[in-house]
């Protein structure tokens, strides 16, 4: 057993050293192959697909724009007032009356953002079009309606104004204010039904008297009555007593025109009755319809005067000082109105495209808390008016406004 044992213990190196001599000699043999593959040419070299080289593709970043927010749901439109100064109270009345008729008419398409003219009009429209208002409902003043009408005129945005100055009318600027016009020509009208065909006016100096002066001599001559006499005055001390002593020189005369404030007609009513009118009618506009005063004035008991009716706004000032706390401006209908002729007319506004103008040439007109109204060719509001009697404490409607317009 040693002797094997021994064996063992030689055989095993030789075996060892005769296995690396045959791992040397393949690895020599694989070495020298490999060696002489680098110089035997091959066919030409198969293209590598490698992915193409591409720049990193930036991270989409969210949109920003300047402004208020876009809306693919609902139509932008503007809102003109004064928010500041000393027209602010009107100013936010309007915008509160565009807010109520908004939540009225349930209407969720339509978007309505105020912008502020008190601190330019000018730079308030340039705004509210930047914004994409496609309609801007104000301004309230004449002279903001100027500032503002080129600018929504360049950019085809129509405005529909609340002022009562005709002048700015027209090249898309509509003007839904009250034009004296109207209130004069129905009461006119009226009287000249009840029999009346002289006709004598009082008129105040500048732009209202001047429109008035106007609207009377048109009026009385289309009814087939006759203007007597017409005097102004100037706003000083004396100048109304002057102005009807000359309308004496010109009596009798079967009613009197005053266009002017109830306040200053009552004033002048008692100077008339001893110079000449004692039982001449006294007809008003519709500035009168603004003053709750004017039932409180003797002298005034009688007078008529032409306005949009009242009885839809008597529901709107309810319903409005419940929701704001606060009586609302009279003029703030407008701001109401103008929503509801808006939604109306939306009907036909696709969201996002211009506002269709045209539409608001429709001859049939509108309805409102004011009432029928249509604009003319010239822009401006026509209105259907009731004329009313002035009584003690109250006023009552003698001649009820039409429902609506002859097309």
């Amino acid at each position: 057993m040693a002797e094997a044992d021994s064996k063992l213990q030689l055989g095993k190196p030789q075996r060892l050293a005769a296995l690396f001599r045959k791992f040397t000699l393949a690895a020599g043999g694989a070495l020298a192959l490999a060696g002489c593959q680098t110089m035997v040419p091959r066919g030409p070299a198969q293209p590598v697909n490698r992915p193409a080289a591409t720049r990193p593709v930036p991270v989409q970043q969210p949109r920003v724009d300047a402004g208020i927010p876009q809306d693919v749901a609902r139509q932008r439109v503007a809102l003109l007032v004064p928010l500041s100064g000393g027209n602010a109270g009107v100013g936010l009345s309007i915008a509160n009356a565009t807010q109520l008729a908004v939540l009225d008419t349930k209407n969720e398409r339509i978007r309505i953002t105020n912008y502020d003219t008190n601190t330019g009009a000018a730079a308030a429209a340039r705004r509210a079009i930047a914004d994409g208002n496609k309609l801007i409902l104000g301004p309230l003043l004449a002279d903001d309606v100027r500032a503002v009408a080129p600018i929504a005129r360049a950019a085809g945005v129509p405005l529909i104004a609340f002022s009562n100055d005709t002048s700015v009318a027209g090249n898309g600027t509509y003007v839904m204010g009250y034009a004296p016009g109207d209130s004069i020509a129905r009461v006119v009208n009226f009287a000249r039904g009840r029999g009346m065909t002289s006709f004598a006016g009082l008129v105040p100096n500048g732009l209202y008297g001047e429109r008035a002066s106007t609207a009377l001599l048109r009026a009385v001559e289309g009814a087939g009555g006759q203007v007597v006499t017409l005097q102004t005055y100037d706003r000083a001390p004396g100048s109304i007593s002057a102005a009807i002593t000359r309308m004496a020189k010109n009596s009798p005369y079967q009613a009197v025109l005053i266009a002017d404030s109830g306040a200053t007609a009552a004033v002048a009513v008692p100077i008339l009755r001893k110079n000449g009118a004692a039982a001449a009618q006294v007809l008003g506009t519709d500035l009168w319809n603004t003053e709750s005063a004017i039932t409180s004035s003797p002298s005034l008991t009688g007078a008529w005067f032409a306005s949009v009716s009242d009885n839809l706004y008597r529901q709107y000032a309810v319903k409005y000082r419940a929701r704001f706390g606060t009586a609302p401006y009279r003029l703030s209908s407008l701001g109401y109105d103008a929503v509801l002729l808006t939604v109306r007319i939306m009907r036909d506004w696709a969201i996002g495209a211009p506002f269709p103008a045209d539409r608001l040439d429709d001859r049939g007109g509108f309805a409102g808390i004011d009432g029928a109204f249509r604009f003319g060719r010239d822009g401006v509001a026509e209105r259907a008016l009731e004329v009313q009697e002035i009584r003690p404490g109250t006023t009552t409607t003698i001649s009820p406004a039409p429902t609506g317009f002859a097309k």
